[in-house]
């Protein structure tokens, strides 16, 4: 496929992961003319608050972009609620043109009950973290080109429903398993099929949130 409006990438992980969990998505997207980065979130483990993280996708992107340069996002599980909360809240919405999540537990996730933390609290159904952030989900996210890909074998995102979105693309995938949706060659296609769309027209996006 031919991406005349290519961005650069920045790949986001999920809950006890590092960006190594990214390493054939990243090869794969890498060898069809992508520049891909990935960060490592610390910590990993959801000791604190998707917010704090998500100051660390600005810091990362600003970093290694610049703070102005256009890119595209793919957040994996947790990573994709950070992302939204980079996009949503933290001016994000204003750079990322293509966004992509892959399981992420977008109304939540039963699992999250497990662990009393900071992050998983967040990340339980009905959470005032994320009924805040789907409260305007369909204004801000259909600003720029957003997919979802979601499997309904998903053990991890429970129920697996829970990455569907009532915005962009959502994109059901047969998968078994929550860590094969960043490696199976199907997801690899999904995810650059996503990245590889037309963006938006920028008169969509706000000058300042």
């Amino acid at each position: 496929m031919e991406v005349t409006d290519r961005n650069p990438l920045i790949l986001v992980h999920g809950i006890w992961d590092t960006s190594k969990i990214f390493g054939r998505l990243s090869s794969y997207l890498s060898d069809r003319g992508w520049s891909v980065s990935a960060l490592d979130l610390v910590p990993n483990n959801c000791y604190i608050g998707l917010d704090k993280l998500a100051e660390q996708v600005a810091d990362y992107a600003n970093k290694t972009l610049g703070p102005d340069k256009p890119f595209d996002l793919v957040g994996f599980s947790m990573g994709g609620i950070v992302s939204r909360y980079y996009i949503q809240r933290l001016g994000g919405i204003n750079r990322v043109r293509r966004f992509v999540t892959v399981s992420s537990p977008h109304h939540g996730t039963l699992t999250a009950h497990a662990l009393p933390l900071k992050g998983t609290i967040q990340m339980r159904p009905n959470s005032e973290f994320l009924q805040d952030l789907n409260r305007d989900a369909p204004e801000m996210l259909g600003r720029l080109n957003f997919t979802s890909l979601w499997t309904p074998f998903d053990a991890t995102i429970v129920p697996a429903s829970s990455s569907k979105m009532p915005v962009g693309r959502n994109v059901k995938l047969p998968v078994k398993i929550h860590p094969w949706m960043i490696s199976d060659r199907r997801s690899l296609e999904a995810i650059a099929l996503a990245l590889s769309e037309p963006i938006k027209s920028q008169d969509a996006l706000p000058k300042k949130i």
